[in-house]
């Protein structure tokens, strides 16, 4: 299904002529009207925001209504920081696709001296980071990256394979002034381990769930073919590979512009890379295929908002009932 915004959520030409013939103020923009409304707040980094209680309480009710949809699957919750083991990030591959996204923890590691010309250099405004060094910690890319090593340190998976339901804060170093894409966000994810034909019926229930879920939201949506964000060259290579597998697809609805759509939920079919990896075996002793399906928190308030306006006492009596009951 592929609906247009409606009229009054579209944004306006960057100027109107009044009845006198003067140039009318270009309207604000939709992060602007969020930071006016209180919604988000300034912190003074692009895609870094403060979020009021309003907000939270649409993420929350969000969260609960995923684990109503889930619920009854026996899916085993685990709650990870949003920081996970460098070890473990570099063993992933991240860094083989994503460098530029990635996010590492530094931490002073110098003597007393050092400590002196950080201070003076903190005091003459000049870089102070040149005693920081990685430590032990990056912060989690996505909700299921912790989980893997997890998974496989517990050995063989039981013959119906493993259903894990996570959430997490993730960080992706993309600063930016749309509000949809935040450096440090949630995700919800469902994540299936064990057979091709298990993982791949687990996506396609999802990918019914999911649709109907924002359906009953109002949200115009569209399912669409897509590719994650690769680095380099190389990196269109293997977008193109992960497109004509079908290995991606990407619930879509417009919030910044209609042109470009924000993915809200992403299904994923992952093969058997996380299988190999991390040396995840199914019960007769095969590499497992894994897939998931994420839930950009933060981006589906910011489309309920968006095409149902900041004031959620004002939201449609049915979509307030399927949020807050």
């Amino acid at each position: 299904m592929d609906q247009s915004l409606s009229s009054d959520l579209l944004p306006a030409a960057d100027e109107a002529i009044t009845d006198a013939g003067s140039a009318a103020p270009a309207p604000r923009s939709f992060l602007d009207r969020l930071f006016d409304r209180g919604l988000l707040i300034r912190t003074g980094v692009d895609g870094l925001y403060g979020r009021s209680g309003a907000f939270e309480s649409v993420v929350e009710a969000l969260d609960r209504l995923v684990s109503r949809i889930g619920g009854a699957d026996g899916a085993e919750a685990l709650r990870f920081p949003p920081g996970m083991a460098r070890s473990s990030f570099e063993r992933s591959g991240y860094l083989k696709g994503f460098p530029h996204l990635a996010g590492t923890v530094h931490s002073f590691c110098g003597n007393e001296a050092d400590h002196a010309r950080l201070l003076a250099c903190l005091d003459a405004g000049e870089d102070w980071t040149a005693k920081q060094a990685a430590t032990d910690i990056v912060l989690t890319p996505a909700a299921c990256y912790p989980l893997y090593p997890v998974a496989a340190a517990r050995g063989r998976l039981p013959e119906g394979g493993l259903l894990f339901d996570l959430q997490s804060y993730c960080f992706r170093h993309e600063p930016s002034l749309e509000p949809t894409r935040m450096q440090l966000f949630r995700m919800r994810e469902y994540v299936r381990m064990g057979t091709p034909e298990q993982v791949l019926a687990f996506r396609e229930l999802w990918l019914e769930r999911g649709t109907k879920m924002m359906s009953d939201l109002g949200l115009p949506l569209a399912i669409d073919p897509a590719n994650d964000p690769f680095f380099g060259r190389a990196g269109k290579m293997l977008a193109n590979n992960q497109r004509a597998q079908a290995l991606k697809f990407e619930l879509n609805v417009p919030v910044n512009s209609e042109d470009k759509p924000t993915a809200c939920l992403s299904f994923n079919y992952h093969q058997d890379h996380f299988g190999t990896t991390w040396g995840i075996h199914q019960a007769d002793g095969s590499v497992a295929h894994t897939a998931c399906v994420g839930f950009g928190l933060e981006r589906i308030t910011l489309a309920l908002l968006r095409h149902h306006g900041l004031d959620l006492d004002a939201w449609p009596a049915d979509v307030r009932a399927q949020l807050f009951g």
